[in-house]
């Protein structure tokens, strides 16, 4: 995880510039691959699915992943002052011919809410009302079995996530009662967390003509206010036509990179498994700044998932189930929520 070395904690300050420079130069590579297909992807993630309306109750996502890409320092787009900088990246510019580099930009929306939303006063033994609004780059360069990535995350946590506002409005339309303590959410607070995740396809443990099953494994972590922790899991596919992608994703860092024009139509069950040790978590250890509503959480969590997937085209659509472990003291249960995911290219 050289990433995260001291060596490089000046990078970390430059981030974000580099980042805008590199999203950039992103937009004007792409221009000029324009034959080649982007991959939209929306999320809907609820625990709607589990039958609760707690924890982390809604998520929505939606990305943006371009094609393949030269390396985006020999491509000339790039202002000279960034150039340092994005050298100390890695990854992202190995100069090994056969890597293929692309980036996605994303824009979400996560809620968090206590097990009883029918309470207005605070709920001093469940987890606070929480809203995340963020912006994403992420940066993945992969090669036939293995693929890097860098994301950046900057958003707003509290009142000015708009949170409460998305999910009174959700209950509305649908005639559900309405949240009554929303007045005890995380206080106003930017966001920031820079995230690097490996991971690895492994080769098929069996196939058999277009039938085979396979497996691909992750380890990553991420730094900052929003969340500090180091992850590993891996995911088992079976099914017909396997892509030649990284797995399914959930709304979560370094996940999806898009599907092949020219894939094959098929599908797949699977079924994930991501364990991550927590060092922050804003969305239980309160606000960084300013004192907030809290809970003791758990320093080892788990999310074991299954699903499937279905292609067709330029039309990928994936549903999972994810158990997810208890993430605070005094949480009387696991919790359970559904994803959905489709994808397209245009």
């Amino acid at each position: 995880m050289s990433f995260f070395r001291f060596s490089h904690l000046p990078l970390l300050a430059a981030l974000p510039l580099c980042l805008f420079c590199l999203v950039r130069a992103t937009v004007s590579l792409a221009a000029e691959e324009a034959k080649l297909p982007w991959t939209v992807n929306v999320y809907f993630e609820n625990d709607l699915f589990g039958g609760t309306d707690g924890d982390y109750t809604n998520g929505v996502k939606v990305s943006l992943i371009s094609p393949d890409l030269v390396s985006f320092v020999e491509s000339g787009k790039l202002p000279e002052w960034s150039l340092n900088y994005i050298y100390m990246l890695p990854f992202i510019n190995d100069p090994d011919p056969t890597l293929k580099h692309k980036v996605e930009f994303s824009f979400g929306q996560d809620m968090y809410t206590p097990a009883d939303t029918s309470r207005s006063d605070l709920i001093v033994d469940d987890r606070p009302y929480a809203g995340w609004t963020y912006f994403a780059a992420a940066f993945h360069t992969k090669s036939n079995k293995r693929m890097d990535t860098i994301e950046l995350q900057l958003g707003l946590v509290g009142p000015d996530s708009f949170a409460e506002e998305t999910q009174k409005t959700v209950h509305d339309f649908l005639g559900q009662d309405l949240p009554n303590g929303w007045e005890h959410q995380l206080k106003n607070e930017p966001g920031l967390a820079a995230i690097y995740e490996r991971k690895w396809q492994l080769a098929p443990f069996f196939s058999r003509g277009t039938f085979a099953l396979d497996a691909i494994t992750h380890l990553g972590c991420s730094l900052g206010n929003i969340a500090t922790y180091a992850n590993t899991g891996f995911e088992t596919r079976l099914g017909w036509n396997l892509p030649d992608d990284f797995g399914v994703s959930l709304i979560r860092p370094a996940g999806n990179t898009g599907f092949s024009a020219r894939q094959r139509p098929g599908g797949y069950l699977f079924v994930a498994v991501n364990g991550r040790a927590v060092l922050q978590d804003i969305f239980l250890d309160g606000n960084t700044f300013a004192h907030s509503h809290s809970v003791n959480k758990e320093p080892l969590v788990a999310d074991l998932a299954g699903g499937a997937a279905i292609y067709l085209k330029q039309f990928k659509l994936t549903w999972t189930q994810v158990l997810r472990t208890r993430e605070f003291d005094g949480q009387p249960d696991t919790h359970i929520f559904g994803s959905i995911t489709l994808s397209f290219l245009f």
